[in-house]
């Protein structure tokens, strides 16, 4: 046990700076996925159909490769463009880019347990698209996407690992800083999984609660 704590006591900077550039990374990547997943969600609904074949190529494409790839070409191939941006910045838009994908696949099917009926009555008063979307459907929308939403962003957290591949220092590249160190990479590997449950079990408890109380309220 000794031994074990000491792995933490004495490298307990470098646990912090890592889980530290997980959680801003993953807090990034959070709000710009919500942001693109929302704007793609809408296009996927929108009664012009450019829209919707753009939405729907856009997650057909990106859900079907690999989110390695995807980190690869932005840390690769975009320098070739002559694009200069750096390692974090690459990992926050790589995994905004992939996880908005899947929040729009939310948005979309939250859209739909909405009647289509209160959105023709609300378009023939007169409401535009995005007041229908905005002020009609998304609220009502709201209890049917946000546990499957907190599994996303769940998963998306996990992801974040991806990134130490990209030389990101976050979490999942303490094995290879300790390895240098000598430390036993059990012991590294225990802690690290204690800090990523750390900051998973509180979503899944929220998304727990969430799907308890509206299942309740409905």
């Amino acid at each position: 046990m000794g031994e074990f704590l000491r792995v933490l006591t004495d490298n307990w900077t470098l646990y912090r700076e890592g889980f530290t550039n997980t959680v801003q990374l993953f807090l990034i990547a959070a709000v710009g996925s919500l942001v693109l997943g929302t704007l793609l969600g809408a296009m996927r609904v929108s009664p012009v159909p450019a829209l919707r074949a753009f939405g729907a190529t856009y997650v057909n494409i990106v859900r079907n490769t690999p989110l390695t790839l995807v980190f690869a070409f932005l840390v690769f191939a975009v320098p070739k463009l002559d694009v200069n941006i750096d390692y974090f910045p690459s990992a926050c838009i790589a995994l905004t880019v992939y996880t908005a994908a899947f929040v729009c696949e939310v948005i979309r099917s939250g859209v739909n347990t909405v009647g289509t009926g209160q959105a023709e009555a609300a378009r023939a008063l007169g409401m535009s698209f995005a007041q229908v979307l905005t002020l009609i459907v998304l609220p009502q929308a709201l209890r049917a996407m946000v546990p499957p939403m907190m599994s996303v962003f769940i998963a998306m957290l996990k992801n974040t690992t991806i990134a130490a591949g990209f030389s990101v220092l976050e979490a999942g590249a303490i094995p290879a800083y300790m390895a240098e160190r000598g430390e036993p990479q059990f012991a590294v590997l225990l802690w690290i999984t204690i800090g990523f449950l750390i900051l998973i079990l509180p979503l899944v408890a929220l998304q727990r609660f969430l799907e308890r109380k509206w299942r309740v309220a409905r």
